[in-house]
């Protein structure tokens, strides 16, 4: 007697389910019609402002010489004011990123949650302090309390432009502006490298550790590569607030519209966003069309910085993809 062993039954194929590509529903073409909408808005209000800025700025191209602060043209006038607005921006970015990126270390990856929390939260209620408060802080209190360093500095290093000219007596000077502006980009750094410290994969800085490397080793070749667009579009977004912030540089710095290195003198560069809020109280239609062609030339400089962000941003998640 031979026994039959029965074939088990053929897996019956899995019930076709309807796929979701291709199915919309009306919330899902109500939210596309609201992030298309939302960015056509952002489009036209950008072309908007460009407009306005170009109709009733353009006659302060070719205005008389008496508006031009001495400088002669247009281009003698908003030169030196790009210089100074650059000058600041960059220093403030030279003081706080390195900060920026420790705090945000720090926060992700050495500190205890029970530290970690709370000092995030204080990070990021900085951005909520008003700039007004900042420059008042800057013009009255840091600046004074910052004089002997600018004697120091002059005293020890004054072979260097930066330090050469004599300190300022009051201490508003354009390193004073510069620790102010950096601390406020600062809490707009630390937050989005903090959030890209936090995203990388588990597995890359737990598979560095294994291979034996120190916390700071695995940071150096896990987290930075990772995060290294991420870095770089934190910093841009800080250049960016920093290259238009008007009150708190116009409360600190004593300034005119000149190019010098010097950063502790009484003589410093002046921004663009700190000429205007200084000089509009000037109403007089000719001064006040060279006003806003100085806005428009530093809405150009800072879309093309924008511009330059996103580019260097995209080479780099090229080269990670590569």
């Amino acid at each position: 007697m031979t026994s039959t062993i029965d074939a088990p039954p053929e897996a019956s194929p899995p019930s076709s389910t309807a796929s979701l590509e291709g199915r919309t529903t009306a919330g899902d073409r109500a939210f596309r019609g609201l992030a298309v909408g939302a960015g056509c808005l952002i489009m036209v209000a950008l072309a908007a402002v460009f407009l306005f800025l170009g109709l009733e700025g353009a006659p302060g191209v070719s205005a008389d010489e008496q508006h031009y602060d001495g400088k002669g043209s247009f281009l003698g006038l908003v030169g030196p004011l790009v210089f100074g607005t650059t000058y600041a921006a960059v220093l403030a970015l030279i003081i706080a990123v390195p900060f920026a990126i420790a705090i945000a270390l720090f926060i992700s990856h050495y500190a205890p949650r029970s530290i970690a929390t709370p000092l995030g939260y204080v990070v990021d209620l900085l951005a909520a302090v008003p700039s007004v408060v900042f420059g008042l802080w800057g013009g009255l209190a840091l600046g004074p309390a910052i004089r002997p360093l600018h004697g120091w500095l002059h005293d020890r290093l004054g072979w260097l432009p930066f330090f050469s000219a004599e300190p300022s007596a009051t201490g508003r000077t354009l390193l004073t502006a510069g620790v102010v502006l950096a601390i406020m980009i600062l809490p707009i750094i630390t937050a989005l490298c903090r959030e890209i410290f936090s995203q990388t994969p588990t597995l890359h800085q737990e598979a560095a550790l294994a291979l034996g490397a120190t916390r700071w080793e695995m940071i150096r070749y896990a987290v930075f590569p990772y995060a290294r667009s991420g870095m770089v579009s934190a910093v841009m977004l800080g250049l960016g607030r920093a290259l238009g912030e008007t009150m708190a540089v116009a409360m600190v710095l004593s300034s005119t519209p000149l190019v010098t290195l010097t950063i502790i003198g009484s003589d410093n560069p002046r921004t663009i966003a700190a000429h205007i809020a200084q000089n509009y109280k000037e109403t007089t239609p000719d001064k006040v069309a060279v006003l806003i062609a100085c806005g428009l030339v530093l809405f150009a400089f800072t879309f093309g910085v924008n511009a330059l962000a996103r580019w260097i941003v995209g080479r780099s998640e090229r080269r990670q993809r590569a």
